[in-house]
């Protein structure tokens, strides 16, 4: 799971258990890294300690923190609380859950069983698993390993939540999905799903034999002397594990519980950040795999239609600075993780946090330290001021593809920036042409503009990569015209709804403003735009009311990323 993660979708959105969203991630370098090489231009282990300590305090949950480049350490070390009641500090060897990274060890599992014989990346589902439907036919192990099968993620189903921490078998697991209608023909689109990698864990269980715990602990863990990864649970040595937290109010606290039989071979690997680096080594020097199937893991599935989905087999594959980057993400009760590997400078860093939320994202620390260790440090912005004439200079439609546009506007002295249908992201200026969100993310927008002074597009700036959007000449779309409603109107939808047991969006009128708010989140302002619709433009969705027949408000509609996820009035 590209890390199982409770983990609302946006400030107002369903909490799902994420096995979490991949970020790009490392391809293949064929060769291991030279650890008598003379580490160049490298940043000193202070300055990474600095990067990172801004981060992270020391009275609440933190990090355990590693950066490799040419096989020396540059720095591993720990920041903040293992466990609050106890007021234990973080240790550099603290086991902490890794969620979604998982996946990459799932599916050198399933690439070891090829070369052994015992299956085919070309296999149908259904000859593994006869009792699935007709459709799965259509489905081949290469569709699971690369989240292009079409199969429903079962931590997206209603009710995932409520029973996370229920033991279940595989079977019953299996059962509970595998009938489930196709999203899209396989091999057409990507979507993350971690029903796929579930399936690939029961899969390895099926040809090999043995449990997916004994599997992986014995074929790849103790191979690579990896004594404190292991499945959760199955442990082969003593741990010193970290607590989990999650910030569900002002303050942090024990997340919640779940059966790590649930994200099983999508999400259920615990390690240490030495382990990830002992593991980045091996993969480097190309242990475990013959390198024609190191190669297919670290290449980019194209869909049938030629398009890339910047994934390969359990790694994310992408760009960094201009250079090759693999990586991948997690997030599950308790944990956030993320881990990048750069194959031509030969660096490796690794950020768990013991946290799934409340913290600095582990992406975002990961990605300025690997781009400190390159040489290509990240800059912490500092805000400047534009006068609205130079601010509007930018305002205006930018093409992404044929169906979508990023669109600018002014408010005051500051621009937002959205894409269609999508949420709000509020830029500050750092140049005359350059803007950025905040130093605690890596977004920035440069504008572009020809030998008149005349803005022609702007670049958009990520995790490394840079996209041009070339400026349009279309009008910016009419917001939406607010609706006229008065507060007596407005009360018949006042009061809680609730999306989950134990998670509710409350919606409330605070003087003048009418609000809602998910259980541990912010408030998120919602706008009238009819007599039973309301916009959240800061992320993007809407809220559209139900009544009965006797006009009494009985659910909402929440429709946000695609999905339309409906809650009961409970109060």
């Amino acid at each position: 799971m590209s890390t199982m993660t409770i983990k609302a979708l946006t400030p107002i959105a369903l909490a799902v258990l994420m096995l979490a969203q991949p970020a790009l991630a490392w391809t293949q370098s064929g060769t291991p890294p030279a650890s008598s090489k003379q580490v160049s231009n490298a940043p000193t282990t202070q300055q990474l300690d600095k990067l990172v300590s801004n981060y992270y305090q020391n009275d609440q949950p933190g990090a355990t923190v590693i950066v490799i480049k040419d096989g020396k350490t540059l720095l591993r070390k720990a920041y903040g609380i293992a466990n609050l009641a106890k007021a234990e500090k973080l240790q550099a060897d603290h086991v902490m859950r890794l969620g979604s990274i998982t996946k990459q060890f799932t599916a050198v599992a399933i690439l070891q069983l090829v070369e052994a014989g015992k299956l085919s990346l070309n296999d149908p589902v259904t000859r593994y698993f006869p009792d699935f439907p007709e459709s799965a036919k259509q489905i081949t192990v290469e569709h699971l390993l690369t989240h292009t099968s079409g199969i429903p993620s079962y931590t997206g189903k209603p009710g995932f939540v409520a029973g996370a921490g229920k033991d279940i078998s595989v079977q019953e697991m299996l059962d509970s999905f595998k009938n489930d209608a196709l999203e899209f023909e396989p091999g057409t689109a990507w979507k993350y799903n971690n029903s796929g990698y579930f399936l690939l864990g029961a899969l390895i269980e099926k040809v090999s034999g043995e449990s997916y715990a004994n599997y992986v602990a014995k074929h790849l863990f103790e191979p690579l002397g990896m004594k404190h990864t292991a499945y959760e649970n199955f442990e082969r040595h003593p741990q010193m594990k970290a607590l989990g937290y999650s910030k569900r109010t002002e303050n942090f606290e024990p997340s919640i519980v779940i059966s790590m039989t649930q994200p099983y071979a999508a999400g259920s690997l615990c390690s240490t950040v030495d382990d990830l680096a002992k593991w980045d080594a091996a993969v480097s020097a190309g242990k475990l795999l013959k390198a024609e199937h190191w190669k297919r893991a670290f290449t980019s599935y194209k869909l049938k239609n030629g398009q890339d989905t910047n994934y390969g087999y359990g790694w994310g594959v992408g760009q960094f600075e201009g250079q090759a980057m693999l990586s991948h993400g997690g997030g599950i009760p308790g944990f956030s993780t993320f881990a990048l590997s750069l194959p031509k400078d030969h660096v490796y860093v690794a950020v768990l946090t013991n946290a799934d939320g409340g913290l600095a994202q582990p992406e975002m620390v990961a990605s300025r330290l690997a781009a400190s260790a390159i040489g290509k440090p990240i800059p912490e912005f500092k805000a400047v001021k534009l006068d609205e004439k130079a601010l509007d200079r930018f305002t205006g439609v930018y093409r992404i593809d044929d169906k979508n546009r990023r669109l600018i506007v002014r408010e005051d002295d500051k621009l937002v920036m959205t894409r269609t249908d999508g949420p709000r992201t509020v830029m500050q200026a750092y140049s005359s042409n350059g803007f950025f969100k905040d130093n605690n993310s890596l977004l920035r927008v440069e504008f572009a503009q020809n030998s008149q002074g005349e803005v022609t597009g702007l670049t958009v700036h990520q995790n490394g990569t840079s996209i041009v959007h070339p400026k349009l000449n279309e009008a910016l779309p009419q917001a939406p015209k607010a609706f006229e409603m008065s507060a007596e109107q407005f009360a018949v939808f006042e009061g809680d709804y609730q999306i989950q047991p134990n998670f509710i969006l409350n919606v409330r009128r605070e003087g003048t403003r009418y609000i809602t708010q998910a259980t541990g989140q912010g408030t998120v302002g919602i706008v009238p735009v009819s007599a039973d619709t309301f916009k959240a433009p800061d992320v993007g969705a809407q809220l559209k009311f139900e009544k009965d027949t006797e006009g009494k408000v009985t659910q909402l509609i929440l429709t946000q990323g695609g999905r339309d996820i409906p809650a009961k009035k409970v109060k």
